[in-house]
This record gives structure tokens, C-alpha cells and sequence, in this order.
């Protein structure tokens, strides 16, 4: 009975391909748009376009020069305002963020760029419809707090787990020599999520562990698309070796 689960997927009837086809569709869609809302996220944290380690060091472990309200400006809310009232705001925490410049000049720029999402409505993201609310972004950004890293960990290691766990299960079904290879790729993403996450942590208290964090993501990337790749292509393109479909197209390895 257990050899039954793992026949290829060419003796599967057409209604069993064309749910694994649909998920594994829509997974695909689900992790690039996953892919750009983390290269979103993290990009240009250190000034420059593009994603890179010290961008991770920043997000996990802060910039130690800057407020999280300039690092803020700086990365992600880069492209939220224009230059010119970017370079304000930034001059005006420089200058030690007096509370009659902020009304006089800042508040203007804040009600008009940033109160449609930092209005307090959202309970995770920082309340500018008050002075006070500016002044606990301007402190020394130090990253990531725990209870964030936490609150995010956990949703990590729950979704990406049933994510590799579908894909696993679908992959599990094609065939592919050498064993090993198959047996890697099954497991390989589950170890890299969990250095992954470990590193958020550990980089907040040794800075090269975000290379730890960068190979992860790439590991877990390369995995997904490997799965993916060779489930579809064999589920409707390729053809068993005669010698595995004479024995019933079994795959279990």
C-alpha cells in the first residue's frame, strides 16, 4: 500500500495532475510575489539599490549610525516621498527634533506622505499623527526588536514548512537518479529554514551570520524551483525509463 503513493506521476489518473498542476501553479505565483515583498523589505537599507548582506545586517542587527526613523527613509520608505522632503526630514532629526520644527515644517510633509498608513490603525506600524509618535522612531536603530522577530518567526516556520511539505509531497512522485539527489532536495529546505530564522537572531549579535541568512533564502529558493520544475515537466512531458515502467512506474527511493 505504501508503494502506492509513490507511483510516477504518468499512471496518476488526469484528475489527480491536474490538482497537483493547479497548487503547484499557484504556489509558484504565491513565493514570487513572497520574493518581492521581501526584496522590497530589505533592499536598500545600506543606500544602494539592490539586495545585499550589510541591507540584512541593517534590517536584523540596525545600522548603529543612524535612527530608525533615518534608516527608515534611507531603505525601504525610500521611494515614499521625494528627495527633497526626505533630505528634510532627515536634516530635522540631525538637528536634534525640535518639537516647534517638526509642527512648522515636518508634520506638513508626514500628513502628506506617510499618515495614509502611519495613522495608527495598524498596531505594527509606528503612529506619526502625533509628535510623540515621530519621536519613538528617533532613536538609534538596533533592527529588528525580539517580539518582531518572534511574531515573524513563527509564521515563517508554519507557512514555509506546509509549503515544502506540499511541494515535497508532489515532488515525491518523480523520478530522478541519482537518489540522493531527490532525497537532498526533499530535505534540504527544512534545514534551510531553520538556520534561517536562527540567524535573524544571531545576527543581531555577530553580523556575518547574515550570510547564513542570504545562502538560506537563495538554498530555499533554488530548492523550490527545482521541485517545481521537475514535478510539472515530468507530470505532462516526460516518459519513464522503460525498465521503471515495467515494474509499475514505482519512484520510492
Amino acid at each position: 500500500m505504501t508503494r502506492q503513493h509513490c507511483v510516477h506521476f504518468t499512471l496518476m489518473p488526469l484528475s489527480m495532475r491536474l490538482l497537483f498542476s493547479a497548487t503547484l501553479v499557484v504556489l509558484g505565483i504565491g513565493y514570487i510575489f513572497a520574493m518581492i515583498y521581501v526584496f522590497e523589505s530589505h533592499a536598500g537599507h545600506d543606500g544602494k539599490p539592490g539586495l545585499s548582506v550589510r541591507d540584512l545586517i541593517i534590517a536584523y542587527s540596525g545600522s548603529k549610525g543612524d535612527t530608525r526613523l533615518e534608516a527608515a527613509l534611507k531603505g525601504p520608505m525610500a521611494g515614499m516621498l521625494p528627495t527633497a522632503e526626505r533630505d528634510e526630514i532627515i536634516a530635522w532629526v540631525r538637528r536634534g527634533a525640535k518639537r516647534d520644527e517638526f509642527e512648522q515644517t515636518i508634520a506638513p510633509i508626514m500628513e502628506k506622505r506617510c499618515l495614509g498608513c502611519h495613522n495608527g490603525s495598524n498596531p505594527h506600524i509606528p503612529n506619526f499623527e502625533r509628535f510623540e509618535g515621530v519621536m519613538e522612531m528617533v532613536d538609534l536603530d538596533t533592527g529588528m526588536d525580539i517580539f518582531t522577530l518572534v511574531r515573524v518567526s513563527h509564521i515563517h516556520l508554519f507557512g514555509i514548512t506546509f509549503i515544502f511539505f506540499i511541494t515535497g509531497f508532489i515532488f515525491c512522485h518523480a523520478y530522478v537518479r541519482p537518489a540522493w539527489l531527490k532525497q537532498a532536495a526533499l530535505v534540504l529546505p527544512f534545514l534551510a529554514i531553520v538556520f534561517d530564522i536562527a540567524s535573524w537572531y544571531l545576527t543581531k549579535v555577530y553580523e556575518p551570520f547574515a550570510w547564513v541568512v542570504m545562502v538560506s533564502g537563495v538554498l530555499m529558493g533554488l530548492v523550490f524551483a527545482y521541485q517545481w520544475l521537475v514535478s510539472f515537466y515530468q507530470m505532462w512531458f516526460y516518459r519513464l525509463p522503460p525498465e521503471v515502467a515495467e515494474n509499475g512506474g514505482v519512484v520510492c527511493d
